[in-house]
């Protein structure tokens, strides 16, 4: 879909970005704040506060006196809204239809400016929060990836953790949170929609979100270190949960997280690629993943399969061969051009609807503040050459930050063992 991005700073001091799509039906917001569970007071004994927070926010406010009013009036005409919180980010969203975007705009105002936080709906979410825990404790991924960041160093907290930590939690906790971490300056923004002869109306509504005095909250610094491997033993889960991570300690750039991208999908991203296509083809799993994350002060490449006990040495052996052959220098130009077309693809699929685009941009504005140009993806997307390639992988292997972990109906000896022959890669 064409459309238009201009940057606009409200007279408060938050920032965000106008996404003007002519013609456009829908209108999709993102409001963003870092408020997630690492800018918890007492983050050590409370890390659930966030959570509880972003459950709260739909309830009694300024306007709205429950839960239920706000839902009844938010919806009447088929919007959806939505918030989600995680280590650093705390957003709030919605899609519209365009007749109604003037009206679902105030409607988000007063769950992010004018929240009461009280006691009845305190007693709810956390009801609602301690639920939602008890069942990420039986999903393996949910179990396993928090224990990997911790194991190396990253300051997160299991959800188990989480779970323990809500009972120490009151509604002024609560209230507290949301005021120290939702100032103008902490806030950013894209509302996506079409906005021909309404940017003033829009900047408008946007100026009317009063929050009080405060800067953009800073990232915490965690110092990451390889670490030995691990196993969650659970007797009654013969699928084992398989995870790899390797750490480098710096923010990759954007050409390096181009490179990765198209490196994760020769490696595991069809069932003809390297690990995951070889994989299915000698019946040793069902599925493999592989991803970049890049993130302030440090990016991670990270491998995740479920995976039965007896084919884990294999499979092991896979992706450590795999990865030996990368590092070898082993990445033609044919295997380059199909993940290129590839994400070719992708990218024009990329812009369907006003909620896509609205998620492309807030993705990367959200983190550091740069307003991606989609327009200019094509040209990175050729720009990667397999020695790119090479060179971002080989510096990841080359820091030799990392550790396996498993979970599921098996031991820390045979993670040891499995550990072992990945090293070899190092």
């Amino acid at each position: 879909m064409q459309h238009e991005v201009s940057e606009y700073q409200l007279k408060s001091g938050g920032r965000g970005l106008i996404v003007n799509v002519p013609g456009a039906p829908v209108m999709a917001s993102q409001f963003q704040f870092r408020a997630g569970n690492r800018y918890v007071l007492d983050y050590q004994h409370k890390s659930q506060t966030a959570h509880i927070m972003e459950h709260m926010a739909f309830g009694a406010s300024d306007g709205f006196a429950t839960a239920h009013e706000y839902d009844a009036t938010f919806t009447k005409n088929g919007a959806i809204y939505n918030a989600y919180t995680d280590d650093v980010s705390m957003v709030y969203e919605a899609t519209c239809a365009d007749f109604e975007w003037s009206r679902v705009l105030g409607l988000q105002k007063y769950a992010i400016c004018q929240p009461h936080f009280n006691q009845d709906d305190f007693a709810s979410e956390v009801g609602a929060v301690r639920s939602e825990l008890i069942g990420y404790l039986s999903q393996a991924d949910r179990v396993l990836w928090p224990r990997v960041a911790q194991a190396m160093g990253d300051d997160t907290k299991t959800f188990q953790e989480g779970l323990d930590s809500i009972p120490n939690i009151t509604a002024e906790d609560i209230r507290e949170h949301w005021r120290r971490t939702h100032t103008a300056g902490n806030l950013r923004f894209v509302v996506a929609g079409n906005f021909v002869g309404r940017i003033g109306q829009l900047r408008e509504i946007l100026n009317s979100f009063e929050l009080g005095a405060g800067d953009r909250l800073p990232i915490a610094v965690d110092e990451m270190h390889s670490a030995p491997a691990f196993a969650i033993r659970r007797k009654d889960v013969p699928g084992i949960g398989l995870a790899i991570s390797l750490v480098v300690p710096r923010k990759l750039s954007d050409a390096e997280n181009e490179a990765m991208s198209l490196l994760n999908h020769i490696l595991n991203g069809t069932l003809h690629s390297r690990i995951q296509g070889e994989a299915r083809r000698r019946g040793l799993l069902y599925y493999m993943w592989s991803q970049l994350s890049t993130f302030e002060h440090n990016s991670s490449w990270d491998f995740g399969a479920q995976v039965s006990v007896s084919n884990l040495p294999a499979v092991v052996d896979l992706v450590t061969n795999e990865m030996q052959r990368v590092k070898d220098g082993l990445v033609d130009e044919t295997e380059l051009a199909e993940a290129k077309s590839y994400a070719m693809g992708r990218y024009q699929m990329g812009t369907q609807t006003v909620g896509q685009i609205a998620g492309w941009l807030a993705d990367r504005y959200f983190f550091d503040g740069v307003i991606d140009d989609f327009s200019a993806v094509p040209a990175r997307i050729n720009a990667i050459s397999p020695e790119q390639i090479i060179e971002t992988a080989r510096d990841i292997i080359r820091h030799n930050c990392w550790t396996l972990g498993l979970y599921g109906s098996t031991d820390k000896t045979m993670a040891d063992q499995l550990y072992d022959r990945f090293a070899k890669l190092f």
